[in-house]
C-alpha cells in the first residue's frame, strides 16, 4: 500500500518493525575493549606452562577423578532429594495453625542456616567424643542394642547428615514462599467448586506453586553440587579430595585444580540446562505472550497512515 502526501508525491511506506537502533558510540567502545580482554586472557591461557594443559588432559577422565566426580553429584542428589522432603514437611509445618509445630519449625530453620555447612559437617563428623554410643532400648526398660558412635558417623554419613540439614532449612524457605505467593482467592474457588483441601493443596495450589519454587531450588541444587567440596575435609572422596589426592602424589597442584574446576564446570551447565527446560514447562500460561509484530505503515516524510 503505498499513500500520496500533500505535496502529490507517492511515499515508500517503512515498517518499523524492521528499523534497528543506531548503535551508539559507548556500545562499540566497550565491544573493542571487551574483545581485547577477551584476547589477553586466552593468550595467557595458551601460552603459560604453569597451566599444564598436558596434565590436564592426561588427568581429566582418570577413574579416581570420575569417581569423586560421582560420589560428589551423588551426594548432591540425595542431600537435595532428603532436604527437599524434610524442607517440605518444615514449610507446611510453618503455615500451620498449631503453634507448637510452627515454632518448632521456625527454631530449626533459624538455627541451621545460621551454622556454616562446613562447621555442621566437622560437628557431624566428630559426634563421637559427644556421644560415644548411640543405643536402642524401650523407655524406661531394658538395652536392646548399643553401637560406638565412630563406627555408625562414618565421613558418608556424616556428609549426608550434615548437608541434608542444611538443604532442609533452606529448601523449607524456599517451599513455603512458592505456597505463600498463591492467592487466596484460588483456593477459595477451589472450596466453591467441591475441592477437598486435599484435593486444592495438590491439584491447584503446588502447580503454581512451582513457577516460583523453581527457579531458587535450581540455584539451591546447583550450590549444592559446588558445596559438596567441603565434605573434603572430613576425608570424603569427592571430587575435589580426589584432585588432591593425584596432586599431592604427582605435585601438579594448578593442574589438577584446573580438572575439578572443568568438571564443576560440566555438572552446573548441564543442571542449569535442565533447570531453564523445567522452568519454561512451568512458567506456560504465565508469561506474557509475544506481542505480534504491527505491520503499521508510517511514510518516510509526514503525512497519514492509510
Amino acid at each position: 500500500m503505498h499513500s500520496v502526501s500533500a505535496m502529490g508525491q507517492t511515499m515508500t511506506p517503512v515498517d518499523v518493525a524492521d528499523r534497528h537502533q543506531r548503535p551508539h558510540p559507548w556500545r562499540w567502545v566497550f565491544s573493542i575493549a571487551l574483545a581485547v580482554i577477551v584476547f589477553a586472557l586466552g593468550i595467557f591461557f595458551t601460552t603459560n606452562p604453569n597451566f599444564g594443559w598436558d596434565v590436564v588432559g592426561t588427568y581429566l577422565f582418570h577413574p579416581t577423578v570420575l569417581a569423586g566426580l560421582g560420589m560428589s553429584v551423588f551426594l548432591a542428589v540425595i542431600a537435595m532429594v532428603l532436604g527437599t522432603a524434610f524442607g517440605a514437611v518444615l514449610a507446611v509445618a510453618q503455615l500451620s495453625d498449631f503453634a507448637p509445630a510452627r515454632w518448632a519449625s521456625r527454631a530449626f530453620v533459624g538455627v541451621f542456616r545460621s551454622i556454616p555447612p562446613l562447621v555442621q559437617l566437622i560437628f557431624w563428623f566428630n559426634l563421637g567424643f559427644l556421644i560415644p554410643q548411640v543405643s536402642l532400648s524401650i523407655p524406661f526398660g531394658p538395652l536392646l542394642a548399643s553401637w560406638p558412635t565412630t563406627e555408625l558417623i562414618t565421613p558418608l554419613t556424616a556428609a549426608i547428615i550434615g548437608l541434608t540439614l542444611h538443604e532442609a532449612a533452606y529448601m523449607a524457605e524456599i517451599i513455603r514462599s512458592g505456597l505463600t505467593s498463591i492467592p487466596a482467592g484460588q483456593r477459595d474457588a477451589a472450596k466453591a467448586v467441591g475441592f477437598t483441601p486435599r484435593q486444592t493443596f495438590f491439584r491447584i495450589v503446588v502447580p503454581q506453586a512451582m513457577r516460583v519454587i523453581l527457579p531458587p531450588f535450581g540455584n539451591q541444587f546447583i550450590a549444592t553440587v559446588k558445596g559438596t567440596s567441603l565434605v573434603s575435609v572430613i576425608a570424603m572422596t569427592d571430587l575435589l579430595f580426589s584432585v588432591q589426592v593425584i596432586a599431592d602424589r604427582t605435585y601438579q597442584i594448578v593442574p589438577m585444580l584446573i580438572v575439578a574446576c572443568i568438571w564443576y564446570l560440566v555438572v552446573v551447565t548441564v543442571l542449569t540446562y535442565f533447570q531453564r527446560i523445567l522452568e519454561r514447562r512451568y512458567g506456560r500460561g504465565y508469561d506474557a505472550a509475544p506481542a505480534r509484530r504491527s505491520r503499521t505503515l508510517f511514510l518516510s516524510r509526514g503525512g497519514a497512515t492509510k
